[in-house]
């Protein structure tokens, strides 16, 4: 706790700074001393302080003062001041006016480390509450799920009925429809939502990889492992794990993810011991995986140990009333983050959005939301401003690196990041498409 733990210290005599400055070091807190009221408060405009001991007599302005000023400047600062016997009373003063403590001359080294480690106490408590309170935030508005119409209704209302067990839900829905959303909103709003929620593209990755991602490896079990590295199903471990497009994985990868869901237990690659982890898995898919297993391309048990609840999300074009509340949620995030002024959309504009078939369904609208605050020049998004489908990967391309970037995340989401499929459209080969991946460092977005 110490080592993240600011002091300054503030005393005229060099001797008591010092001495303090030693006590603490040695304690692990991180420390500062300034010889007079004046250099410590210039101190403190540059950076903060968590704890300021400070001595009410000093020549110039006094501790009272440079108190004050101080949390003038910022209330969370504790201040503890020092003072000779015969001043008690003006510390008593400092306690009236906000100080934590007061401490008197000369004084016991463990007296004052101890003072210093409950107000230390004090302000960890304080931060940890803080993030409880934000977490706590986080878990009322999850990613911002928009949609009135039946459809969503029904998604959300049963994102609302699942959240509480710990049963496995496969979401299945056109890419682009908000699939890894709604996994999050099952988990943030579940019993499990302060342990880690752990995503896994599997269409993204090759068998020995994805084993690898899934379940780590030991030093030494392939070429390039270097060290041990936890898989996904430990780092899960109390929380959720979210495999997205699971279709897209082997049969030998179904057989050994059905022992893991069914033993919840699994052994990193290379190594002989068991590893334990509880964890709960929501799988999304674009596929009818029903179809799968009566083609024999998924294993009818995998998939009914995975299809105990099924959530299906419905396309945009077939929820077409959330289309204005999608787009002004879209305007008021792209027009925040880039500090421009709010626009609306002409009603022919907004026509035309309503009528699109959106073939990319929720992702495709925010993109192009986004490239027409980008190119727009007034204060209203314009019928002009839409590509409707077009090819728009070029309205921003500053290299041909970042054409390239462009055109293979383009290509890479079109076949749902099926490595085979896309390396064929490239016309190259999956190795050449997964260095590209690497080189430009491309992630999935959402599902």
């Amino acid at each position: 706790m110490s080592k993240n733990i600011s002091i300054l210290i503030v005393d005229d005599e060099e001797s008591v700074r010092d001495s303090l400055y030693n006590w603490f070091i040695e304690d692990g807190y991180r420390v500062e001393c300034a010889g007079n009221a004046k250099e410590a408060l210039s101190i403190i405009e540059s950076r903060e302080f968590d704890i300021v001991l400070a001595d009410i007599k000093m020549p110039g302005m006094d501790g009272l003062e440079m108190h004050r000023r101080i949390k003038a400047q910022n209330k969370e600062t504790i201040v503890i001041v020092m003072t000779a016997f015969a001043s008690v009373d003006t510390a008593v003063q400092a306690l009236k006016d906000g100080a934590y403590d007061y401490i008197t001359k000369p004084f016991d080294p463990d007296d004052l480390s101890h003072l210093v480690r409950n107000a230390a106490k004090q302000i960890t408590l304080k931060a940890e509450n803080e993030a409880l309170r934000n977490k706590m935030n986080e878990l009322e508005n999850v990613e911002d799920i928009v949609g009135k119409s039946e459809g969503m209704l029904k998604v959300l209302k049963e994102v609302k009925s699942v959240a509480q067990s710990n049963s496995s839900v496969i979401i299945s829905g056109e890419s682009g429809t908000g699939k890894e959303l709604i996994a999050r909103a099952i988990h943030f709003n579940s019993p499990r939502r302060y342990f880690p929620l752990v995503s896994v593209h599997c269409g993204a990755l090759t068998e020995s990889l994805l084993e690898s991602e899934l379940f780590g490896h030991e030093k030494g079990a392939f070429t390039g492992a270097m060290y041990n590295r936890k898989g996904r199903f430990e780092m899960a471990d109390g929380g959720t794990i979210f495999l997205d497009e699971i279709a897209t994985i082997s049969a030998k990868t179904q057989v050994e993810l059905l022992r893991v869901l069914e033993s919840k237990s699994f052994i990193r690659v290379g190594g002989n011991k068991e590893i334990s982890s509880d964890f709960r898995v929501i799988c999304a898919t674009n596929k009818d995986l029903k179809k799968m297993v009566e083609n024999g391309t998924f294993r009818e048990d995998l998939f009914y140990r995975l299809n105990v609840v099924n959530i299906n999300i419905p396309p945009l074009r077939e929820r077409v009333e959330d289309i204005p509340m999608l787009m002004n949620h879209f305007i008021i995030k792209y027009c925040t983050a880039m500090s421009r002024d709010m626009v609306t959309i002409e009603p022919a504009a907004l026509k035309r959005l309503e009528e699109f078939e959106f073939p990319g369904n929720v992702r495709e609208l925010e993109n192009m939301i986004e490239r027409a605050i980008v190119i727009g020049n007034g204060k209203e998004i314009r019928l002009a401003d839409l590509p409707m489908g077009k090819d728009i990967i070029y309205s921003s391309v500053e290299s041909l690196d970042d054409l390239e970037k462009k055109y293979i995340l383009q290509i890479l989401n079109k076949y749902d990041w099926n490595i085979t499929r896309s390396a064929k459209a490239l016309k190259v080969d999956r190795v050449t498409l997964y260095n590209k991946i690497k080189k430009y460092d491309l992630s999935t977005g959402k599902s």
